[in-house]
């Protein structure tokens, strides 16, 4: 452990992701090394370069820096996290227009879009259930600051940009769907994202329409 605050600790390394690109931090527990369970309520990223805060749940026993503590997230929540920001990615892939918005948790997601039209809904709910079917692998690699600059059509968001500034920044490839910079968590192919529904395509302002997206099971 090497900080202790108000708001949560930090550790030297954690498996915890913090909230960010519209995808909630990580939950989960700490064990300490004389056995304690502590847990952790939230992840965010703190003040500090890549600085990741977890937040305690109340009453946590005192912690101190140098503790040791193994650190476990509720993978089911993650892990439908990951289904569902994959499945955002296939979305993207299906509407051809900037993004103005997203966000995503266990049960559902949505991108809001620059459009002037609502797309059909029964059509890209087939299509992007062929593209979850067809089992495309997901990758993730990097690309260095001055060549995404020098390809700007790879950013599909309007008012967020990528982190830039660190030489590089990582991208996420769905194999032959859909390419972009993102650092959010992701599933190994998307055969992995279970079958979907669309859900309401609702009008947010001039040229901007939310589409979501449910797990079929909800």
């Amino acid at each position: 452990m090497v900080a202790v605050g108000d708001d949560g600790i930090e550790l030297d390394r954690t498996v915890f992701y913090a909230t960010g690109g519209g995808q909630p931090g990580d939950t989960g527990i700490l064990l300490t090394d004389d056995g304690r369970e502590i847990t952790v309520t939230d992840t965010i990223k703190g003040s500090g370069t890549d600085s990741i805060v977890h937040v305690l749940g109340e009453d946590s026993p005192a912690l101190a820096v140098g503790d040791g503590v193994v650190a476990t997230i509720d993978w089911s929540r993650r892990h439908r996290h990951m289904r569902m920001h994959t499945c955002l990615h296939l979305l993207c892939s299906l509407v051809d227009a900037q993004i103005t918005g997203a966000s995503l948790g266990e049960t559902k997601g949505r991108i809001d879009f620059n459009l002037d039209e609502k797309p059909d809904k029964e059509s890209l709910e087939a299509e992007i259930n062929c593209l979850i079917g067809e089992d495309h692998a997901v990758t993730s690699d990097w690309i260095d600051d001055a060549e995404l600059e020098a390809n700007p059509e790879m950013i599909r968001t309007m008012s967020v940009k990528p982190p830039m500034g660190k030489g590089r920044v990582r991208l996420i490839n769905v194999d032959g769907t859909d390419l972009q910079p993102c650092g959010g968590t992701h599933v190994k192919s998307t055969g992995e994202i279970g079958p979907v529904r669309i859900g309401k395509i609702e009008n947010k302002g001039k040229q901007n329409r939310r589409i979501n997206v449910l797990f079929d099971d909800v």
